[in-house]
């Protein structure tokens, strides 16, 4: 994830109007209809960076035992989780707290591919023993949303839905799964910093609020609603890149929730590890130069290892011409 350097004041709390809510399975019906989403889709992603979706395919017994697969294991001793702990930001699986990342304020979190699910799902935790089956599931089927949202937002920019179809179905899926506790009675109720995610697109599934998005007519933050069944959608940094800067990556942080502790699931879609994404040709001329340098997930890894102690670190900074 990249620190980004717009400063929003930690008192400039607004909540507007609701986030927009996208029916995911209008795409599949006619044509008009269709395009009518896929319109939808594409202004949300250029004026807001960030959407929800429901009627996405996941039935919610599929979210919910992902999302207590998770809390089982944040459950576990000390011991079992640091099996996993390790600096090494290249490691399948990394589990982590707060003390070490300079973005995390006050979470501890469990890292680790999920695709293809054959080739990393061995290296997940054996316990909790309903762990690999109920992730590993929710992994799947996220998945395949996100390469759905993914076709949509290309043929909002005019790509196409095909476009780059090959690099997007063999590349990268991260699973960020996240356990804040409930607020603490000091004021500091940061859970994770503001920051934007490395790749094309996040899809985020959470057990209660504490989102919050920047909304970018104000410059401050927005609490990101929960509703019933829906997921959350935020465009990464190379989506930003991919559209040469027509649409925008998202800022966001986790605040903690007075109420309860929270269980967040991110899952992050990007190309293959050394898969290099560039500003689209298509949309670069004349009016229109190139905005951005290319770059891959190893660059992005490259850059957190070398900024590790760097609090402002920011790839989507380095990477602007």
């Amino acid at each position: 994830m990249s620190d980004l350097s717009m400063t929003v004041a930690q008192e400039q709390l607004v909540h507007l109007s609701p986030t927009p809510v996208i029916n995911l399975g209008h795409l599949n019906l006619d044509s008009v209809t269709r395009s009518g989403v896929i319109d939808e889709i594409a202004k949300a992603c250029r004026d807001l960076g960030y959407f929800q979706v429901i009627n996405h395919g996941i039935s919610q017994s599929v979210m919910d035992c992902a999302v207590e697969a998770a809390s089982d294991f944040f459950k576990l001793s000390s011991e079992a989780k640091e099996e996993f702990a390790s600096e090494d930001l290249r490691q399948p699986v990394r589990y982590d707290t707060s003390s070490k990342d300079s973005i995390s304020m006050s979470r501890a979190f469990l890292k680790h591919y999920a695709h293809p699910l054959s080739d990393w799902i061995q290296y997940w935790p054996e316990k909790p023993t309903i762990y690999r089956e109920y992730m590993g599931k929710y992994a799947v089927e996220v998945r395949s949303v996100a390469l759905q949202l993914i076709e949509a937002i290309l043929e909002g920019l005019g790509l196409g839905k095909e476009y780059l179809n090959e690099q997007f179905q063999e590349g990268s899926q991260l699973l960020s799964v996240n356990c804040y506790p409930k607020a603490p009675q000091d004021p500091v109720t940061i859970g994770l910093a503001p920051h934007s995610d490395y790749g094309f697109l996040t899809i985020l599934l959470t057990s209660c609020q504490g989102l919050e998005v920047v909304d970018r007519s104000s410059n401050s933050w927005k609490t990101v609603q929960q509703l019933p069944h829906a997921l959350h959608v935020h465009v990464g940094d190379h989506m930003e890149v991919l559209s040469n800067g027509q649409i925008k990556t998202a800022m966001h942080r986790a605040v903690l929730n007075p109420e309860e502790s929270r269980i967040s699931i991110a899952s992050i879609q990007g190309f293959e590890l050394h898969e290099k994404v560039a500003c689209a040709k298509e949309l670069v001329d004349k009016q229109n130069p190139a905005k951005y340098k290319e770059s891959s997930f190893s660059d992005f890894l490259d850059h957190l290892t070398a900024n590790m102690d760097n609090k402002h670190r920011n790839f989507l900074e380095s990477l602007r011409m």
